[in-house]
């Protein structure tokens, strides 16, 4: 199984993201800064928790991957994953101001010089390697889970585990139009594992060491 989700994650690799990135629009990180308004008051508040699906804290975006930020928006403007208010802010979006913020949340936070484990610190208990084997989690997002193989997927180490929790549930989840997330490779992973077993995989990757932030704007202070 896990060979086989390697070969189609890297056709899907090789035929989706060369697309992508010959559409790629060049961001400018310091014009993203001055379109945030729409994000900060989620984003910009740490620990801020949403309450639809389910209450859960929104997640960290500053230090994320900028191409990832950007699929994101995209999916939430296309429809592909759904959550009335993120859809109705891309639709809000135009390419350039989608590349902008990207660009933007991908070096906010960033410190000089610093750098991750290649590996995570700590070794997850047996029952939740067992669970990151099965699902081969390392094989998209990286061995210490905030290395991506491909800058569209997201770093996930050190993110909220309510809010993984949630998106892990949300690939789970068809045929209703508020709440879902269309990915073919995300779902054929998440519909493999129980609600409990995702939970458990949430707490462990939120456990990690990572570069993402929620950094508070001074309005919020």
């Amino acid at each position: 199984m896990n060979k086989l989700l390697t070969a189609v994650l890297a056709l899907t690799v090789a035929s989706v993201t060369g697309v992508a990135f010959a559409q790629d629009v060049a961001g400018d990180a310091k014009a993203g800064e001055k379109k945030i308004a729409m994000c900060i008051g989620c984003h910009g508040i740490p620990g801020y928790q949403a309450s639809f699906p389910e209450i859960y804290k929104v997640p960290k975006i500053s230090g994320q991957g900028g191409k990832y930020v950007a699929s994101a928006l995209h999916a939430y403007k296309k429809g592909d994953r759904k959550h009335p208010t993120m859809r109705g802010i891309g639709d809000t979006l135009s390419e350039q101001d989608i590349a902008d913020l990207a660009a933007y949340y991908e070096q906010s936070g960033k410190a000089d010089g610093a750098t991750l484990p290649d590996a995570p610190r700590h070794e997850a208990a047996a029952p939740v390697a067992a669970l990151l084997t099965k699902g081969a989690c390392a094989s998209c997002h990286g061995a210490n889970f905030a290395k991506p193989i491909d800058p569209t997927y997201p770093k996930i180490a050190g993110q909220y585990a309510d809010y993984l929790f949630v998106a892990l549930k949300a690939y789970k989840t068809d045929n209703n139009p508020q709440v879902g997330r269309n990915n073919a490779i995300m779902g054929g992973v998440a519909k493999q594992f129980t609600n409990a077993e995702l939970k458990a995989l949430a707490g462990y990757v939120a456990s990690l060491d990572g570069d993402l932030k929620s950094i508070p704007q001074n309005r919020f202070k």
